[in-house]
């Protein structure tokens, strides 16, 4: 993952403090203020979200590579590579049921 690529962390950073600069913004009547805060607030909603849907996409990349490969190692007689296969699909179940 880049620099550049979404982040869970960095959205919910960018999220909160969009809500604290708002909340400041309507305790001293500053229309600036909140309006900067709602505009942080969502575009730290909108990292989080794109974080999800990558990783998503990444694992369900790996999880049919593990899938290919434990159906391949069968196929093939290669047990490594059928091991190899089932651990990839049985570590992307754990990861995506955690990350819910």
């Amino acid at each position: 993952m880049g620099s550049g690529d979404p982040s869970k962390t960095s959205g919910q950073i960018h999220s909160t403090k969009g809500n604290v600069v708002e909340g400041v913004g309507k305790m001293t009547g500053s229309t600036s203020w909140q309006q900067s805060g709602k505009q942080e607030h969502a575009a730290g909603e909108a990292e989080i979200k794109a974080a999800q849907t990558q990783g998503y996409a990444e694992g369900t990349k790996d999880r049919i590579g593990g899938k290919k490969d434990a159906v391949l190692g069968a196929v093939t007689g290669d047990r490594s590579q059928q091991t190899q296969g089932k651990f990839g699909h049985l570590l992307f179940s754990i990861y995506s049921n955690v990350s819910r």
